[in-house]
């Protein structure tokens, strides 16, 4: 297991200094961008634009500045933004990433519970009117756009019904959870049930057909054969053996979604996380903060990855021999 592990945590590591690389040149080296005159502004003159590039380094060959942006990102870390000279960008994505973590973490224990519940009830009763039901419900939640449900939650919760019924309701934004961990999650609990509203359908419905199938295999007829309860036989062995696409579903789903995939519930909630970040570095073409945010998004979405991989190489041991 642990040659399994040091061999999947290796492969990580290969895979972010590829994306690294492959998103530098993006930025760096696609003819018609030029940092320097996005920074220098539209009527700069010649000189100017020899000065922004000599003072970026932008100048210098390709090789040498993507070693001058990792090094001023991972070692001084002391990477300025483009678009504001002197402030850095180290410090808005730690001040962003608690924001995200804290929508994503919150609605995925959300989405968890009541994708697997969902999907353990709609199984069990397989051929009874529970089971469409749940899955219609499914459905339905995962046909409503995330950022439209949000946006009706606020007119609703903010609107006429703010000073009557929905007045304990905080206006959007982010709390620290150092302020209380009652306003915290007051102030987040609408945007994580808008996230995990689409979440749990998918996940009912995964779970689901999984368990349904599981169901169906020779090593199900034997325990039953055996005399073991129905009961017993879903959550010891048709579960497990269920919940490695869950885990795998579920590792995709939380590092993306930490990555900035979260962009539009947290722009529809006024949450300053990783994502609204990322997308007003793209305004500004801001290529320090794109840099960095996206690297910070590949490194969530790789150790998710290789944590999955991890779970699932415990879940089936022939994993370990792949």
């Amino acid at each position: 297991m642990l040659t399994f592990a040091l061999r999947r945590f290796g492969a990580a590591f290969l895979v972010l200094f590829a994306i690294s690389v492959l998103v530098f040149l993006i930025f760096f080296a696609t003819p018609g961008v030029d940092p320097a005159a996005r920074i220098a502004g539209r009527s700069a003159t010649p000189q100017i634009l020899a000065q922004v590039k000599a003072e970026f380094g932008l100048n210098r060959p390709l090789p040498i500045r993507y070693l001058l942006m990792m090094k001023h990102l991972f070692i001084t870390r002391d990477l300025q933004s483009y678009v504001n000279p002197g402030q850095k960008v180290i410090p808005e994505i730690v001040a962003a990433a608690p924001v995200t973590l804290s929508l994503v973490i919150g609605a995925a224990v959300i989405w968890v519970v009541f994708g697997v519940l969902g999907g353990l009830l709609a199984a069990s009763h397989k051929g009874s009117f529970i089971d469409p039901v749940i899955m219609l419900v499914g459905i339905a939640a995962v046909s409503v756009p995330g950022f439209w449900l949000g946006e009706v939650v606020n007119l609703i919760t903010q609107g006429n019904l703010h000073n009557s019924v929905f007045s304990w309701v905080p206006p959007p934004g982010y709390v620290s959870i150092s302020a209380g961990v009652g306003q915290w999650a007051l102030h987040l609990l609408l945007p994580w049930l808008t996230l995990a509203v689409l979440y749990a359908g998918i996940y009912a419905r995964v779970l689901r057909a999984e368990l349904v199938t599981a169901l169906d295999e020779d090593y199900v007829r034997t325990a039953r054969a055996k005399g073991l309860s129905e009961r017993r036989i879903l959550f010891r062995h048709a579960l497990r053996c269920s919940l490695i696409g869950i885990v795998s579903l579920f590792g995709l789903d939380f590092g993306s979604l930490v990555g900035g995939a979260a962009l539009l519930i947290e722009v529809v909630f006024n949450l300053h996380g990783i994502g609204w970040l990322t997308y007003n570095a793209l305004q500004d073409l801001d290529l320090p903060v794109i840099m960095a945010a996206v690297l910070y998004g590949a490194f969530f979405v790789v150790l998710a990855n290789a944590v999955v991989d991890l779970l699932y190489a415990s879940l089936d041991p022939r994993v370990r021999r792949g």
